[in-house]
C-alpha cells in the first residue's frame, strides 16, 4: 500500500535512505537523522506564520544582489538558479542537519519513494560534522550485504567526491537504477586508509515488520525487529504480535538495531501496546517551550517480561520507543543509540518544492531530551570483533612478515571463521600464515599461506554470510537470556 503524500509533511526524519530522493529517518530517503533522514512527525500543531510572516527591510539587499548578478554578471544566469540558491543559502545557515530544501525533482523523487518499493543501495544516511554519514544499512538491501555499517563516512560516489554537498545532491549520486553499478568511497573509524566498496542497486522492498519464535530455556519467546516506522508498521506489528500470543510465548524482544526512524504516528501505534495510561509516551515541545504530552488506553502492563534491542544505527522513532520502554521499566540491551531528538516538518512552497524545517523536540515520558546524547541501554552488550571487520583491498597479497590494519582485519575475519590466528594485533608471523593455508585447504584454493585477492574476497564473503546469518548475535543472546533472570 502506498503511503498518503499528505503525510509527508507529517514525518519525522531521522536520516535519508539511499535510493531516496529525500530524507528518511524512519520512512526511506537517505538522511540525519538517523536514513534516511526521516521524519517522524508531528501533528502541525502550535505551527505559526507558515509562508506569511512579513519578510524585514533588509531583504531588500537580497533584491539588490539578485538585480546587480542579472545585470552584470559575465555569463547568463537562469532566475531559478539564484532564486533555489538562495533559498539552499538560508536553510545552510541554520547549520542544522535536519533542515533542508527539497527541490520540485527532488520531491519527485521523494514520491517515487513513498511507494512500496524504492531503487537504490538501500542505506539512510545524514550528515554528521558536515560528513555524509551512513546511519544504517536497510534489512537484506545491497548496502547491508556489501558490508556498509553505521557510521561509515562517504567520501566519494563514483569517483566524484561528495564534500561540500548537502545531503540531497549526495544522495542523487548514490541513488539510481536496479542493476546499476556504484562505487563508494567509504572512511571508517579506526581504519587508517578509506576502502571502496562496489555495489549493484536493486529494488528495496518496504517490509518493516518481522517476527519469529524462539525457545529459551524451554519457553516459547517471541522475537520482533522493526527495520523502519512507515505508514502499515504499527498495524503490520499489531498483527504479528497477537500472532505471537496466539502461540502462548512467555517474553518479548523487540529489536530495532540499525532502525533509522520513521514516522511518528507508527511508533506511536506500537508504544500503546506497552505503555501504560499513567504516564505519557512521549511528549512534543514546541519553540515557546509549550510541551504536549500523549498517553495510551492501557490500563496495564503486558504479563510477559520484555527487552528492546538498540545499537548505533537505532535513531529517532527507534529511540522513541527504546526510550519510553526504559522509562517504563523494561531492559534495553545493546549499546547507545544514534541521538536524534528533533521533528522536522515539510512546509510546500507553491510549486512542487518544499521546506523541510525543523520544528520541535521530542522529549522521554519523563522530560529527557536525547538530541546528540542517544538513549544508553540498561544492559551493555557488545558484538563480536569480526562483525566490525572492514572489507578487504589489497594492493599486493600479504604474505609473512606483513604489518598494518590489513593484516589486523584479516586476523579477526580468521579468528570468527574459528580458525584461530594466535594474534590480532597486525602483526603477519608464522600463526597466521598456518591459519591462511587452513582456511585455503578448506575451501578448496591453493594453500599458499599468502592473502591474496581470491582468498580475501572468500574471507569476506564467508564473513559477511556469517554475521547475516546471525550465528553469534551477543546482543540478541543477552537479550532474550536476561528475560527470565
Amino acid at each position: 500500500m502506498k503511503l498518503q503524500k499528505q503525510h509527508i509533511i507529517m514525518l519525522l526524519f531521522a536520516a535519508l535512505v539511499l535510493g531516496f530522493a529525500g530524507a528518511y529517518a524512519g520512512v526511506k530517503l537517505a538522511q540525519p537523522g538517523p536514513a534516511s533522514d526521516q521524519e517522524l512527525a508531528g501533528n502541525g500543531a502550535g505551527l505559526q506564520n507558515q509562508g506569511n510572516a512579513r519578510p524585514p527591510a533588509k531583504i531588500q539587499k537580497v533584491a539588490q544582489a539578485y538585480n546587480l548578478i542579472k545585470e552584470n554578471y559575465l555569463e547568463d544566469v537562469k532566475d531559478k538558479q539564484l532564486i533555489e540558491g538562495a533559498i539552499q543559502g538560508m536553510v545552510g545557515s541554520l547549520e542544522d542537519p535536519y533542515s533542508s530544501y527539497m527541490d520540485k525533482e527532488t520531491m519527485k523523487q521523494f514520491n517515487q519513494t513513498i511507494e512500496s518499493s524504492f531503487e537504490g543501495i538501500g542505506a539512510e544516511v545524514s550528515k554528521v560534522n558536515g560528513k555524509i554519514t551512513i546511519v544504517s544499512p536497510i534489512k537484506d538491501s545491497p548496502a547491508e550485504k556489501a558490508g556498509l555499517r553505521p557510521n561509515d563516512q562517504i567520501l566519494s560516489v563514483a569517483g566524484e567526491s561528495v564534500a561540500g554537498l548537502n545531503l540531497q545532491e549526495a544522495v542523487q549520486k548514490i541513488r539510481g537504477k536496479k542493476g546499476t553499478e556504484v562505487v563508494i568511497e567509504i572512511q571508517r573509524e579506526g581504519v587508517s586508509e578509506p576502502f571502496e566498496v562496489s555495489i549493484v542497486r536493486d529494488d528495496i522492498p518496504v517490509e518493516t515488520v518481522y517476527s519469529e519464535v524462539e525457545t529459551i530455556n524451554g519457553r516459547k519467546t517471541g522475537v520482533i525487529e522493526i527495520t523502519s516506522f512507515a505508514e502499515n508498521t504499527a498495524d503490520d506489528f499489531s498483527k504479528q504480535l497477537t500472532e505471537l500470543e496466539n502461540k502462548n510465548i512467555e517474553g518479548l524482544v523487540i529489536d530495532v538495531r540499525g532502525n533509522p526512524g520513521g514516522l511518528l504516528t507508527a511508533v506511536e501505534g506500537i508504544l500503546k501496546n506497552f505503555i501504560p495510561k499513567d504516564m505519557p509516551y512521549v511528549q512534543i515541545e514546541n519553540p515557546d517551550g509549550k510541551v504536549s504530552k500523549s498517553y495510551s488506553n492501557l490500563d496495564e502492563k503486558k504479563p510477559y517480561p520484555i527487552s528492546v534491542l538498540i545499537n548505533e544505527g537505532s535513531a529517532s522513532a527507534s529511540e522513541i520507543l527504546a526510550v519510553a520502554m526504559k522509562e517504563a521499566g523494561y531492559n534495553i540491551v545493546g549499546t547507545k543509540s544514534f541521538g536524534k531528538g528533533t521533528v522536522q516538518q515539510a512546509l510546500p512552497l507553491g510549486d512542487g518544492s518544499r521546506l523541510k524545517l525543523t520544528f520541535f523536540k521530542w522529549l522521554s515520558p519523563k522530560g529527557t531530551w536525547i538530541h546528540e546524547k542517544g538513549v544508553k541501554p540498561t544492559v551493555k552488550a557488545d558484538q563480536p570483533a569480526y562483525y566490525f571487520s572492514n572489507p578487504i583491498q589489497l594492493d599486493k597479497p600479504l604474505t609473512y612478515n606483513d604489518t598494518g590494519d590489513k593484516v589486523k582485519n584479516i586476523q579477526i575475519m580468521l579468528e570468527g571463521l574459528g580458525h584461530d590466528p594466535e594474534r590480532t594485533d597486525g602483526y603477519f608471523n608464522k600463526a597466521t600464515e598456518a591459519t591462511v593455508k587452513s582456511f585455503q585447504t578448506e575451501h578448496d584454493l591453493e594453500a599458499t599461506g599468502k592473502v591474496d585477492e581470491k582468498t580475501a574476497g572468500l574471507i569476506e564473503t564467508k564473513i559477511i554470510e556469517k554475521v547475516r546469518d546471525g550465528e553469534d548475535d551477543r546482543q540478541l543472546e543477552k537479550a532474550l537470556n536476561i528475560l527470565y533472570q
